[in-house]
Parts: C-alpha cells; sequence; structure tokens
C-alpha cells in the first residue's frame, strides 16, 4: 500500500515492505502543535518494526515519546478511547502501565489526514525483546513467573472495570465465538457485518476445515465457559509487550488487543504466545518450552489461585484461544491491507495449524502438562 523503504517483521518471521509508511518529519510537526510532550521534536529516533501499525520514539523537550499511528479503517478516535480508559483505570489500580498522553484539548487519541494518532510515555524499564516476534518464546522461567505474577495482578485490578465490548473486531482478540454453543452459526450470522472476511470465507471451504480441525477441541467448552465471568484482558501477554528490571516486569504496553474476554482465556494466550516456537516447529520438542508454560502458570496461582476444574479448562482453550483473533488478522489482511496472501497465513498456519499442532505428540506434552498441574 505504500512505496516507503520503511520494512517490518513479515509474517514467516522475515523482514518485508511496510504496508503503512513510517511515521514522517511532516506528522511530528503536526503532531507537535497539539502535544506539548513533543514540543521541539523534528523526527524519529527509531521506528516500530511492528507490521499493523506505525510507531516510533521521538525526542521532545519533556523526553521521549512514544507515536503510533494507525489507519482510520482500523482504529478511530472511539475505538482507541476504548483500550485508554482501560489503562487509565488500571494505572489508578497501581499496574505499571504506560502512561497515554493527552493533546491541548485532553483527548488522548487524535484523527488527521485518514490516520488516528496516540502518544505514550515510554514507560520505565528495559524493552529486552524490542525485536522479537510474536511467536518468540521466552527464554527465562524466572522472568515467565514474573510475567504470571503480572498478569495476576492485571487481573486482580481489571475485576473492578466495567465497560462493553469493543466497538470493533479488527486485529481485536475477543472470545465471542470460543463461548458460543455453535460457533458456525455465530460467525455466520456476523458475516454481514465483516465483508472483508465474508469475502475471504466465500472463496474456501471454511465451514468443513473449521469442523475438521479447530471444533472438536471446541466440544462442550461453550457450557463450561458459562460461569467464567467476563474480564477486561489484556489479550495478548507476549514477552514483546513488557519492559524488564532484570527478571521483574516492570511496565505493561500495547492494549491493542484488549477486550472484554476472561482471565483463563488471557493466560491460555500467554502460554500459547510465550511457550511455543511456532515459526519453528520442525525444531520438534525442542519447539515447546513446558517449563514457561508452567511458570506462567505458576506465577499467576501465586497471586490469584486457580482451582484445579479451572486449571483444566485453562489447558483445553488452548487449542482455540486463537480462534476470535485468526479471523480477524483474516478480516484485515483482506479488507484493509488488500493482501490474501497474509490471510491465507493468517487462516491456514494460524488459525488451523495452530489447532491441528495440538494433536501432535508435542501439543499433547504441553497439554498434559498443564492438566497434571491441576
Amino acid at each position: 500500500m505504500t512505496a516507503s523503504s520503511h520494512r517490518v517483521q513479515g509474517l514467516n518471521n522475515d523482514e518485508v515492505p511496510a504496508d503503512w509508511p513510517a511515521i514522517s518529519p511532516r506528522e511530528i510537526a503536526w503532531l507537535a502543535g497539539r502535544f506539548p510532550q513533543l514540543h521541539g521534536a523534528t523526527a524519529a529516533l527509531w521506528h516500530s518494526p511492528r507490521p499493523l501499525s506505525a510507531a516510533a520514539l521521538v525526542e521532545g523537550a519533556a523526553g521521549r515519546v512514544f507515536v503510533k499511528r494507525h489507519h482510520h479503517s482500523v482504529r478511530d478516535a472511539a475505538t482507541l478511547g476504548e483500550e485508554h480508559r482501560f489503562i487509565a483505570h488500571l494505572a489508578a489500580a497501581g499496574v505499571p502501565v504506560v502512561q497515554v498522553l493527552r493533546d491541548r484539548d485532553g483527548a488522548t487519541a487524535v484523527e488527521h489526514d485518514g490516520w488516528t494518532y496516540e502518544l505514550h510515555t515510554p514507560g520505565n524499564g528495559e524493552d529486552v525483546y524490542r525485536d522479537a516476534v510474536s511467536w518468540t518464546p521466552l527464554t527465562h522461567v524466572a522472568q515467565a513467573r514474573d510475567a504470571g505474577r503480572m498478569l495476576a495482578r492485571l487481573h486482580h485490578a481489571a475485576a473492578r472495570y466495567h465497560a462493553p465490548q469493543r466497538g470493533t473486531h479488527l486485529l481485536v482478540a475477543r472470545d465471542d465465538l470460543i463461548r458460543s454453543h455453535d460457533p458456525i452459526a455465530a460467525l455466520t450470522a456476523d458475516l454481514g457485518n465483516r465483508p472483508g472476511l465474508a469475502r475471504y470465507l466465500a472463496r474456501i471451504p471454511w465451514e468443513d476445515q473449521l469442523r475438521h480441525t479447530v471444533l472438536p477441541w471446541h466440544a462442550g467448552l461453550a457450557e463450561r465457559l458459562r460461569d467464567e465471568p467476563r474480564l477486561w484482558a489484556h489479550n495478548d501477554w507476549h514477552i514483546s509487550n513488557l519492559l524488564w528490571q532484570g527478571d521483574t516486569v516492570s511496565t505493561v504496553l500495547d492494549f491493542g488487543l484488549a477486550s472484554p474476554t476472561s482471565a483463563l482465556f488471557d493466560l491460555a494466550t500467554a502460554i500459547e504466545r510465550n511457550a511455543v516456537a511456532w515459526l519453528e516447529l520442525e525444531r520438534g520438542a525442542q519447539a515447546v518450552r513446558i517449563d514457561i508454560a508452567l511458570a506462567l502458570l505458576d506465577g499467576y496461582r501465586q497471586l490469584l489461585p486457580l482451582s484445579p476444574t479451572r486449571v483444566h479448562l485453562l489447558a483445553d482453550l488452548l487449542p482455540v484461544v486463537q480462534l476470535d483473533f485468526a479471523l480477524s488478522e483474516v478480516e484485515y489482511f483482506e479488507g484493509v491491507t488488500g493482501s490474501t496472501a497474509n490471510a491465507d497465513v493468517a487462516w491456514q498456519p494460524f488459525l488451523l495449524g495452530h489447532a491441528h499442532w495440538f494433536g501432535s505428540a508435542h501439543g499433547q506434552a504441553l497439554l498434559a502438562a498443564l492438566h497434571a498441574a491441576a
């Protein structure tokens, strides 16, 4: 979508041209007119390699500022406000999150020329995993245990936060289909509101593929989730979204996927994101860090105990936890960036492939370890 020379992380752990141009000095100058924290800024110090939006660190008169820009079709000021209100609640409850900055009119998200901008403080701590792709496993058990503890802290604070479901499906991790007794019927009913996703699915035998690959794992989950409380959650608890001081989490970043799901959904996502090298499954047993998964669970339970029944449910969520988000990525690539090739990756190896892997010997070993931990 752009001739920019800016390059970002691709879906296959490669480097590819960016869909979105890098944040320019002209944009920084416009933002500096609205945000006092950017006064004196002229250019970016660093551009993020993340592919789904554009972001940069900028030096202003008051110090460094993290600037993030979204295409208006993905995030407008209203949908960003949903994230920002959740962040503000967590900050007030003592969770170490980044501070969202306000412009001269008090707005935390501003729209300009078809883009939507948000500005954050950079956070405290070392960005150890800044360049790690989303499916890079944690390597230190101590860090995994503390990440579990911090996730429990976040959930404890979030239990007192109440807000409606997100106003968008795009690049948001929801659990609507997982909680549904009939995910295919629920998705079919929603396709009229999701034309990009509908266009993609119309070309493939998606119902049969879901029935044979994903839905066998879903059997009985809707009933078991009926009493699992809705909870606003981070939903992207990956090491690259945490800042560190040694083996301790010092700041929590990036609430772009946040929505009301559940504590178990969020913890299952954390295990899936951090304990499996999804882009290196050819390594066999070495691609799975069962010790990392158990450390995340152990750290979490140190602050928020989980009954054996809920730990069994946590394990059973893992093969389907990616369902709603994978579909949102299909919708984004097909409907926003126009990349059917990337939509294919989101559908095949991400959605179907993850579910299929849990039936392998290595996937079964991970699930068995979690069940045993109950």
